[in-house]
């Protein structure tokens, strides 16, 4: 019986011509669309190494706000804690913290003024996943996520929902909105700011044929504002043990000042995370939605599965994500990303890597100690 990994490893090898006389697919660069198609858009670098594709053994990896959430789960680790508990307990810190404002307690909020709060958590050895998304009044959703992969059948818990099995488990619910992020709203309303996510006009792409018109609800007058920079943060956190176990964990307040009710890439599985215990572990920070319609984190433990390095699954899901970014308003007169996305991958036998569209940074806590290191970028904002 051939199995899924079997078939990845000919089709691998084989590039593209077992698949093409099997099925018929013609790859793309046959019908010569990689010029036409894919070099139009300005292309990055090639791949520098990465130094942690050399690492071997125990790691923990996070995004650049987590330098104590690497410290903290790996300390989990050495004492025998599962992984999966090992990185909640670790990203617990940045959601406690009231300084921090891209997660938790103290996170950004809505543009009505709420805090709504989003995490998941994937579990390498029973391939389990949990998560919320839309979370009020709870300030660890990491820890309602693990929950859910373990006391439910379910995989995702979202608004009222989550909040009432939250309650059930014990949680209390608190105001989240610190003084500092309550005051930086106020400045954004008063701004009138043109930093929402409400599309205009001018922001829509033509669509590809005939759109139904109605005199119904979805006709919005436009809101034309004025003003103030929008945030996005988010902390991710991935850990192997020694025995070679993953577990995976993304936390946020998600994008500040958006829609009520909007849920970012982080809750879901396969897009700010994701978990397989034969390969590896990834997650995304930055914007959301283009990690959700590229599934980045799947997409970065698939490429590591088929050979890549972490280092290469990382730059390579950025890359692929340049190249499907289609709306005009993404785009800058130069045709690169007017948005930032960090990736970060981290292997069964302890090999790490992290990308991003323009510089970034990310936290390690391997054999070398805890410290944070950039990531590599396919672009520079200086050229």
């Amino acid at each position: 019986m051939i199995t899924r990994r079997d078939f990845l490893a000919v089709s691998g090898a084989g590039a593209g011509v077992g698949v093409g006389a099997a099925t018929g697919v013609v790859p793309i660069a046959s019908l010569g669309m990689a010029a036409s198609v894919l070099g139009a858009r300005p292309r990055p670098a090639s791949q520098p190494a990465s130094e942690g594709d050399a690492h071997r053994g125990p790691c923990v990896i996070a995004s650049g706000n987590g330098l104590a959430a690497v410290t903290r789960a790996m300390e989990l680790l050495d004492q025998g804690y599962d992984p999966a508990d090992a990185v909640v307990q670790g990203v617990r810190i940045n959601e406690d913290d009231p300084e921090d404002n891209s997660v938790g307690y103290g996170g950004l909020p809505n543009e009505e003024g709420i805090v709504e709060l989003d995490a998941s958590v994937m579990h390498g050895p029973t391939h389990k996943s949990g998560a919320v998304a839309s979370l009020r009044h709870i300030k660890n959703p990491a820890q309602v996520a693990l929950l859910v992969l373990r006391r439910t059948n379910h995989c995702l818990l979202v608004g009222e929902g989550a909040l009432r099995f939250a309650r059930q488990m014990g949680f209390q619910e608190e105001n989240l909105l610190t003084e500092a992020s309550r005051l930086a709203w106020l400045k954004w309303k008063a701004n009138a700011s043109r930093e929402d996510f409400w599309l205009d006009d001018a922001e829509r792409d033509p669509p590809a044929g005939k759109v139904w018109v109605s005199d119904g609800p979805g006709k919005l007058s436009a809101i034309d504002p004025d003003g103030v920079k929008r945030l996005t943060g988010t902390v991710h956190c991935s850990a192997v043990t020694r025995a070679g176990d993953l577990a995976g964990c993304t936390t946020t307040s998600g994008l500040s000042w958006k829609i009520p009710g909007r849920v970012g890439d982080s809750p879901i599985i396969g897009a700010g995370n994701y978990c397989d215990n034969e390969v590896g572990s990834a997650g995304c920070t930055g914007r959301g939605e283009s990690c959700i319609t590229n599934l980045s984190a799947y997409t970065m433990v698939m490429l590591m599965e088929m050979g890549k390095t972490p280092g290469e699954a990382a730059f390579e899901a950025a890359r692929r994500m340049v190249d499907r970014s289609k709306e005009s308003r993404l785009k800058g007169a130069d045709g690169r990303p007017r948005f930032n996305v960090s990736f970060y991958a981290l292997r069964k036998d302890g090999a790490y890597g992290a990308a991003s569209l323009y510089e970034g940074s990310f936290a390690v806590r391997d054999r070398d100690g805890a410290r944070v290191l950039p990531t590599v970028p396919l672009y520079s904002k200086g050229g």
